[in-house]
Formats: structure tokens, C-alpha cells, sequence
């Protein structure tokens, strides 16, 4: 009975956390009537404070126009993650996320492109939504796997480029988006450092070292 009982405990706690990263990642769509539906409803169904209050900040600001002349063309930010890499391969990138997206289902809205920052984020939900399917059906394996993939993608993609899209939106102007990027870039956390390059070990130097020697000689 306990473990009944904590199992679904775990399923609601994995809803709301879904609900919470799918309301986010509406934060960052272009608004419509439909947008503002939904935007509505799921900030009815969390508990989260200061998401809401993002929420509501936007559904009072947003206009289509604002939207597209910030994440535009010529806009203060990219919506997208290709926007935050240098030297990054469009191909390499569209097929990493693309992979992701086919190996759980995950059916993302014609016309967005798979960097989209709101889709990558609406990832993340639907992945914990996979997680508490798999809880509630008592298949631990799925749900670890989930939950791992979950964890991988939120470091390869989201960390990379959440924290200076926070950056570039608290200059635009537009408090509503500046606040979003703020909830998402304290979510996501810092972006992963890269390795330092290997330091040669004492054991593989040799005695004549003259190979190395200082100064411009």
C-alpha cells in the first residue's frame, strides 16, 4: 500500500513539474488566441508563484508584433539554439535534436524548427510526462530512461544558451520576456564548463626537456 501511495505521489509531482516546463515553454511562442487559452489554463493547474506571475505578465504584454521584432530578424535575441553557437554545424545540430525528438514520440508543431527554444523546452515536459506513465504503469526501467534523457538533453542543449538568451532579453526592453528567460536560465542552471586540456604527466617527460625550452628561443 506504502509503495502504491508513493508511486503516485511521484506521478503527480511529475505532472505538475510537466505542466510548470510546458507553461514555460508557451512563454516563448508568438502569441495568438489560442496561445492565450492555454497560457491561462495551465497557469491555473500549477503551484508555482513566480511562474505565474510570469504568466500573467505575459498574457498582459505580448503582442505578435513584439515578438517577432525581438526574435525577428534583426531582433535583440534568437529564439533558437543555433543562435548561441559559434562554429556549430546547422546539420549536426537539427539531426542531434531531431533524434531526441523521434525516439520518444515526441510530436513537435509543424512549422517550428526543432531549436526553438519553446520546443525544446516543451520537450522536457513531454518528457516528464513519459516519466510518470512509466511510474504509474510500474515500468521503472522507462521511467529511468526518461529521466536520464531528460537530464542529458537539458545539459546539451537548454544549459547551452539559456543563461545568454536571459542576457541579450533583459536589454530588449520587453520585461515580460525578460522575466521568462530569467525562470528558465535559474531552471536550467549553469551551462557545463568545457575540459581543460590535458596536462602532460611527469612519468611520460624525459630527462632532456630541451624540446620545451623558454623564452623565443
Amino acid at each position: 500500500m506504502r509503495s502504491r501511495d508513493a508511486a503516485g505521489q511521484r506521478v503527480a509531482a511529475l505532472v505538475r513539474e510537466s505542466a510548470g516546463w510546458l507553461l514555460l515553454a508557451r512563454l516563448f511562442e508568438c502569441p495568438t488566441e489560442r496561445w492565450r487559452r492555454e497560457v491561462t489554463a495551465l497557469a491555473g493547474e500549477i503551484d508555482d508563484p513566480a511562474l505565474q506571475a510570469a504568466a500573467r505578465a505575459t498574457l498582459d504584454a505580448a503582442t505578435e508584433g513584439q515578438y517577432h521584432s525581438v526574435f525577428g530578424p534583426g531582433g535583440p535575441a534568437s529564439a533558437r539554439e543555433v543562435g548561441y553557437h559559434d562554429g556549430l554545424e546547422l546539420g549536426s545540430l537539427m539531426s542531434e535534436l531531431t533524434g531526441y525528438y523521434h525516439a520518444f514520440g515526441y510530436p513537435v508543431v509543424e512549422g517550428e524548427p526543432p531549436d526553438h527554444v519553446a520546443v525544446e523546452i516543451g520537450f522536457l515536459a513531454y518528457l516528464r510526462l513519459k516519466e510518470a506513465y512509466a511510474v504509474a504503469s510500474g515500468q521503472e526501467e522507462r521511467a529511468a530512461v526518461a529521466r536520464d534523457a531528460a537530464a542529458r538533453f537539458r545539459v546539451d542543449h537548454l544549459a547551452r544558451f539559456a543563461a545568454p538568451m536571459a542576457g541579450l532579453l533583459a536589454q530588449s526592453g520587453l520585461d515580460h520576456l525578460a522575466q521568462a528567460s530569467v525562470l528558465l536560465a535559474t531552471r536550467i542552471g549553469e551551462p557545463p564548463r568545457r575540459p581543460l586540456l590535458p596536462v602532460i604527466p611527469a612519468d611520460l617527460l624525459t630527462e632532456d626537456d630541451s624540446d620545451f625550452p623558454c623564452g623565443n628561443s
